[in-house]
């Protein structure tokens, strides 16, 4: 199935030029783009899309903002962040937000697709220069890239509390949080609660 993709950056040179790199592959499918925070979250209050490439630097709104925003609301998009910045605090703020991946935009083709495969897997990215800023943290890890919002819900899980439960405490829907244990489980490769607690504690996340 192909993997919808949304753009978010506030030039259009760039989003034309993403575009023009992505048009023709088949297994992509260009859902649309937006050029302020503000219009990103008004797509997705009416479309789907399972990828956004999300420039941090934003007129309205920063793209790290606006990634944890989008993650509390839609945790089943995977966002990959797409900037000029190949500096540590913003690659690290910007996985700290939520996002699955840090793309800048000198990447290659080859690496805009490969980012966007990698993380449809669960998996994080990082373009070749960002891996390279953050050379001293160690990309192939045994601890698998969740967000915030999914740690909390792990906790919960841990706690022995229900899918009505933990929404009732975040304030979040039902369907919100099964769609969190679904993606934990992916996560942590686990085919059962017991055996994602399991694996959470020993890798220091509960």
């Amino acid at each position: 199935m192909a993997i919808k993709v949304f753009i978010v950056d506030d030039h259009r040179m760039v989003i034309e030029g993403i575009h023009s790199l992505l048009q023709n592959e088949p297994e992509i499918v260009w859902v649309g783009q937006a050029t302020t925070a503000a219009s990103c979250i008004d797509f997705l209050k009416h479309h789907s899309t399972d990828v956004i490439l999300m420039d941090i630097n934003l007129p309205d709104k920063s793209g790290i903002e606006l990634c944890s925003e989008v993650k509390a609301a839609y945790p089943e998009i995977y966002i990959l962040g797409l900037s000029t910045f190949n500096q540590q605090s913003f690659i690290e703020k910007m996985l700290d937000s939520g996002a699955s991946g840090y793309v800048l935009k000198n990447a290659t083709k080859e690496e805009l697709l490969d980012g966007i495969q990698t993380v449809m897997k669960g998996k994080q990215y990082l373009s070749f220069d960002a891996a390279t800023t953050l050379r001293q943290i160690p990309l192939q890890s045994n601890v698998p890239l969740i967000t915030r919002r999914e740690k909390e819900v792990l906790g919960l899980i841990a706690d022995g509390l229900t899918n009505n439960q933990i929404a009732q405490q975040l304030f979040i829907s039902v369907a919100t949080v099964d769609t969190h244990r679904k993606n934990l489980l992916a996560k942590f490769d686990a085919k059962n609660i017991a055996s994602l607690i399991k694996v959470a504690v020993k890798v220091g996340l509960i």
